[in-house]
């Protein structure tokens, strides 16, 4: 258990017995501001928020509609300069519920139907209404509308599609347990206190775990994409960098890595597979060189580059993000658009790929009234390679939270899909731990001054 995790579980159990209803009541961190009368204000809290709509009624076929749908759920930013703060509150909130015994678990086997009086309905609502997805006096009774308007808000809550049926992915996010929460809480307060990020009237930030891109203009997101993050294999980094420029019709100069194992796999299997590719081998001078003459044994780091052509068949898109930063990473289009549609988005070497990018090109340009989405589309249209410098540059930021509350209050969690929650955790454990033993000791107590 890290330090920071300890003295949030001290404070909760001195916390209120009135702080301690409130938090069971509504889900939320802390007291609330009272109104008038004394009670929490209804938009507050998420039991009284509408529920998502259902995933057939925001049929996403379109970039344009996966965006409009995905901004829809909130103009909350995920990341922004009170993050912090709010995930301590939320932590502190979650540390109350740990006190009174969480939550209760739902059997692997249970089964709901809507107007049918099941064996753990009761136990859902009780679930629900812990968390502050169900209203208190909602306590009883079938599968009705309330009670699939209240896992609708839970499915948001936890990146689920918000369909208000209890799948089994849903009733898996149920089961864990608050104090498996409130570690998520710690991880991601403990990486926000470690990054230096440079907040601007306009930034851009991608959240990892939940495989969403943000533009935020004063303090609000006006634009909201999915993105297509790294393998398990070959994670995202996390980073803070300046949007430079954005690259019309890019080529895409392959990394060494991929290089090595990918393409020279490729090419001791087929021989045209350059050739059928668009791709073209090039020197330490940017010279073509015959494939013929490469090892492509894949046994020894490439001593050449390949580079791909611009072209639909590119494997950038028709837009590249630039963002010069320490990983070589960057945002890009795809020509893999239908991978957008996955709810499982966690394929790519490491880079971002960003659905409906061309609308955040226009967004990242919109200062140079030159480069409207229009003039954007007809300069990808005439096939012609264009790098368009940034008037401005933007901040943008590559986080890794699996837990944070939004200005409004309502909690989020996603899936630690790398297993890097535990791992910081630990780390951070085992650095207080030697700090610890050093105060106590005169040869290196300096060291935990």
């Amino acid at each position: 258990m890290s330090t920071r995790h300890a003295v949030i579980i001290a404070m909760g159990l001195f916390a209120s017995a009135s702080a301690l209803a409130q938090t069971e009541t509504t889900g939320q961190a802390g007291p609330k501001p009272a109104t008038s009368g004394g009670t929490v204000p209804a938009a507050a809290n998420p039991a009284h928020a509408a529920a998502p709509k259902t995933a057939a009624s925001t049929s996403a076929s379109t970039p344009e509609s996966r965006s409009a749908a995905a901004l829809a759920m909130t103009h909350e930013p995920t990341y922004d300069e009170g993050s912090a703060q709010r995930i301590k509150d939320a932590a502190l909130s979650y540390s109350d519920l740990a006190v009174r015994g969480g939550w209760p678990a739902i059997p692997a086997d249970a089964k709901f139907a809507p107007g049918v009086q099941g064996a753990n309905d009761d136990l859902l609502r009780k679930r629900l209404i812990i968390s502050g997805d169900l209203a208190a006096d909602k306590a009883g009774g079938a599968f009705d509308q309330d009670l699939a308007d209240a896992v609708k808000r839970f499915q948001a809550r936890h990146g689920l599609a918000p369909t208000g049926t209890v799948t089994p992915r849903t009733l898996a996010a149920m089961n864990v347990s608050v104090q498996k929460r409130i570690r998520q809480l710690d991880a991601s307060l403990e990486r926000l206190e470690n990054m230096n990020f440079g907040f601007g009237q306009r930034f851009v930030v991608v959240n990892i775990p939940a495989a969403f891109a943000e533009a935020v203009e004063n303090d609000v997101v006006v634009r909201r994409y999915r993105v297509i993050v790294g393998k398990t294999e070959k994670p995202s980094p996390t980073l803070t960098a300046q949007i430079t420029s954005v690259v019309l019709n890019p080529t895409w100069t392959v990394p060494s890595s991929i290089a090595k194992t990918e393409i020279s796999a490729h090419m001791r299997k087929d021989p045209t597979y350059l050739a059928r590719m668009h791709m073209e081998v090039l020197d330490a001078h940017d010279n073509p060189i015959d494939p013929h003459s490469v090892d492509w044994s894949g046994t020894h780091t490439p001593n050449f580059t390949v580079r791909q052509q611009n072209g639909t068949f590119n494997a950038l898109g028709a837009v590249k993000i630039d963002m010069p930063n320490a990983y070589s990473v960057y945002m890009h289009d795809t020509n893999q658009r239908n991978l957008f549609s996955d709810d499982y988005r966690f394929d790519s070497h490491g880079c971002s790929r960003v659905d409906n990018v061309r609308d955040l090109a226009a967004w990242l340009l919109k200062d140079q009234p030159k480069w409207s989405r229009t003039a954007i589309d007809t300069e990808i249209a005439s096939g012609q390679h264009l790098e368009v410098a940034m008037a401005r540059k933007v901040p943008v930021a590559w986080i890794y939270l699996t837990a944070w509350m939004t200005k409004d209050q309502t909690i989020q969690f996603r899936n630690d899909v790398y297993n890097q929650d535990e791992q910081l955790l630990e780390a951070t454990a085992e650095e207080a731990a030697f700090f610890g033993k050093a105060a106590g000791h005169p040869l290196t107590a300096h060291m935990a001054q």
